[in-house]
Formats: C-alpha cells, sequence, structure tokens
C-alpha cells in the first residue's frame, strides 16, 4: 500500500517561493513628480519654521513648558505601563531588526536587493542628518531644563529634533515606500503616520521630549521619506555592482575548482624509458618524432611473465588482429622490443 507524507505549511511556503519569477514585473520604483516636489518644499518649510520659533524663543516655547509643568505621567498613570513598551517602536535598534527581516524575506522572494538598499540609504540619511541636527543645536530635555521659559538651546544637549520620532517615521515609512500596489502604500502611509506621531506624543508624555521636537522630528523623518527618489539612481548602481561582485566570485570560484575524477577512470602510464636508461625525449623536444597519445593501463589485474606472449626480434608471436592499427614503417628496432 502506497502512502503520501502530507505537506505541512513551510513545504506549501517553499513550494510557492519556487514558483516566484526572477523579478516581479509590477515594482514600482517612486520617481520625484512634481506632487512630491511640492510635498518635500512644504515639509522643509515646516522644519525650518518649528527652528525658528524656537530659536527666538516664540509662543511655541512657552506652550512647551506648559505642557511640561501639565506633567501627563501623573494625569493618566494608569496607560504607564503600556507606553513603556508601545515607546520601543521608535526606538532604532528594535525597529530596524524588525524591519529588516521583513525586507530582507522581500529581496529573496523578488531575488532583488533594492528594499534592503534603500532601508539602509534612509537609516544612513537619518543618521546623518538628525545627529548633526541634535548636536548643531544642543538642546536640553524637560528633565534637565534649568531656566523656566528658556529655549535650552545650545547647552550641550542632544533632543532636538526627537529621534524616537523621526526614525518611527522612517522606518515604519518605508514600507509604505516599498509597497507593491497603491492601496497598499495609502493604507501603510496612513498607519505609519499614525504609529509615528503616536510614538512622539508617548515621548512627550513620559516627559523626555518637549512638544516642538516631535514635530521637528516628524518633519525630519518625512523630509528622508519624501527625497528617497532622488536616491533611487544611486541604488540601482549600488545593486548592480553587488550582483556583478557576487557573480564574478562565483565564476571566479567556479574556473579555479578542480573537477571531481569519476570513478574507475583509467590512470595514464608512466613514460617509457629507453634502452640506455634515459627517459624519451618531452614532447616538442624533437621534430622528427610524431607526438604519441598517452597509453591507458588495463583496469584488470597485471599478467605474470610466464602468461606473457613470448617477443623475438622479428616481432611477437600473438597471432594478428584484424582492428589494430599497422604500425609505421619507420618503427624503431628498440620501439619493436619494448612494446612501444
Amino acid at each position: 500500500m502506497r502512502t503520501e507524507r502530507n505537506l505541512t505549511r513551510l513545504d506549501r511556503v517553499f513550494a510557492r517561493l519556487d514558483r516566484e519569477p526572477e523579478r516581479p514585473a509590477h515594482i514600482d520604483v517612486s520617481r520625484m513628480s512634481r506632487h512630491r516636489v511640492v510635498l518635500f518644499t512644504a515639509t522643509l518649510a515646516f522644519y525650518l519654521a518649528i527652528v525658528w520659533a524656537v530659536s527666538i524663543t516664540s509662543w511655541l516655547v512657552r506652550f512647551d513648558w506648559q505642557v511640561m509643568f501639565f506633567r501627563p505621567y501623573q494625569q493618566w498613570p494608569q496607560i504607564h505601563a503600556f507606553l513603556d513598551y508601545y515607546v520601543v517602536l521608535g526606538q532604532r535598534g528594535p525597529t530596524a531588526v524588525m524591519v529588516t527581516a521583513w525586507l530582507g524575506w522581500r529581496s529573496w522572494r523578488q531575488h532583488t536587493l533594492r528594499p534592503l538598499l534603500t532601508l539602509g540609504t534612509s537609516l544612513l540619511l537619518l543618521n546623518i542628518t538628525v545627529g548633526a541636527a541634535k548636536i548643531g543645536m544642543g538642546r536640553l530635555g524637560p528633565h534637565y531644563a534649568m531656566t523656566i521659559g528658556s529655549n535650552e538651546m545650545g547647552l550641550g544637549g542632544d533632543i532636538f529634533p526627537s529621534g524616537h520620532t523621526a526614525n518611527a517615521v522612517v522606518t515604519w515609512g518605508i514600507l509604505a515606500y516599498l509597497a507593491s500596489t497603491p492601496r497598499a502604500r495609502r493604507w501603510l502611509s496612513a498607519l505609519s503616520a499614525v504609529t509615528s506621531l503616536g510614538v512622539g506624543l508617548t515621548t512627550v508624555y513620559l516627559g523626555t521630549h518637549w512638544l516642538s521636537d516631535v514635530l521637528l522630528g516628524w518633519a525630519a523623518g518625512l523630509l528622508i521619506l519624501l527625497a528617497l527618489p532622488w536616491f533611487e539612481p544611486l541604488i540601482a548602481r549600488a545593486e548592480a555592482w553587488i550582483l556583478a561582485f557576487r557573480d564574478s566570485r562565483r565564476s571566479r570560484r567556479g574556473g579555479l575548482a578542480p573537477a571531481p575524477a569519476p570513478v574507475g577512470a583509467p590512470v595514464l602510464a608512466a613514460r617509457p624509458a629507453t634502452t640506455d636508461g634515459g627517459d624519451l625525449p618531452a614532447r616538442g623536444g624533437s621534430a622528427s618524432r610524431p607526438a604519441r597519445s598517452p597509453v591507458h593501463l588495463a583496469p584488470g589485474p597485471h599478467t605474470t611473465r610466464s602468461e606473457r606472449s613470448p617477443v623475438t626480434p622479428a616481432g611477437s608471436r600473438r597471432p594478428p588482429h584484424a582492428d589494430r592499427v599497422a604500425r609505421a614503417a619507420g618503427t624503431t628496432t628498440t620501439a619493436r622490443l619494448t612494446g612501444g
């Protein structure tokens, strides 16, 4: 009775992946359209307006102090435990690991490095731009503020803009940026916007950031997402270079690796010696002697001297064979005596 093994869910997943094309044709690479340029310009203007409002100690700074004195973590202590875990969605390490795992699976499935390279480019831009702004403005956080009503800038702090908010915008927004369909892009854009804004407000609740820090971090992350189409040609060239380097390594490794000898292959015999004890000249050493094909030993056991056919100066006593090729007329006596 023949029984068949039941396929598990993992077997079905791998069977589906084997049917995936080399690179799906529906992958949409974002372009820097006029609409995106307008959004980028408006977001940049909003970014500069927040920086200016804080630097001149405007009403926005006064509102920051009012929110700080309100102490939201004391007003709603019942959600404090939940928000301690929720704010992890804005930390760079855990979010980068989660999103990298997902985009790595997509890269393997679609046979392209674009998702991983796009994520790496966005995180590199995030570290450079947000890190430079933090160090350049040097604003202190609410827990370390010293002068009531001051903007606390230029005092060696590193909380303006909010890194949690900017990282949440970029890390979760990259999923919407790489979405395959317009509908998925819309849903993921809305979800990433709500998630990132919630992470920013959570930092305000915990008292680690001013409200203006969150607004500037949200704008900083959105600027990176909107500017990514400018880096698409660089990403494409990097992907082509990496794949070409991989192919060259594979071909070089395959060319240097010796082919395994088949089982039972014939072994080349040693070069026969002449009657005077010297070796025969190497191939190409004598122009008068034609090149000889290599001699193969029979795989069977060697025969004893008594079993061999006797050889005389006139030749072997073994009867001639019809399929044996006649020797050349210029064969020497030494070659006939040695059986060559």
